[in-house]
């Protein structure tokens, strides 16, 4: 016998708490169709039409790769090596040495 606390959660059939464990029903999915992105081939001579979002998407997408390659080109050298070099130079000035090799035949 169950105590009563656990009586009250048997009380309610399974159904009726929306749940299904097994894999019965309709799927809850799109099921793959085998056409590309779910797309039938249009009939041959016709056009296929883009949605609203599509041009948003390409230039927004290409767009930002665009800029981030420009950025990137730019993008200032903040490199220890070329700061330590520099630095270097700038001593080497001032306490009236050469730093830049000069052959002597």
């Amino acid at each position: 016998m169950l105590p009563p606390s656990l009586r009250a959660f048997t009380a309610v059939p399974r159904h009726a708490l929306g749940r299904h464990y097994a894999s019965h029903g309709t799927p809850h999915y799109n099921e793959p169709t085998g056409w590309l992105f779910g797309e039938k081939p249009l009939p041959p001579g016709q056009k296929r039409v883009k949605e609203d979002w599509e041009n948003i998407w390409y230039f927004g997408m290409f767009g930002s790769m665009a800029l981030a390659a420009v950025l990137l080109y730019y993008k200032p050298d903040t490199s220890i090596q070329t700061w330590a070099l520099k630095e270097a130079k700038e001593r080497m000035e001032a306490r009236g040495e050469k730093y830049k090799y000069e052959s002597s035949s």
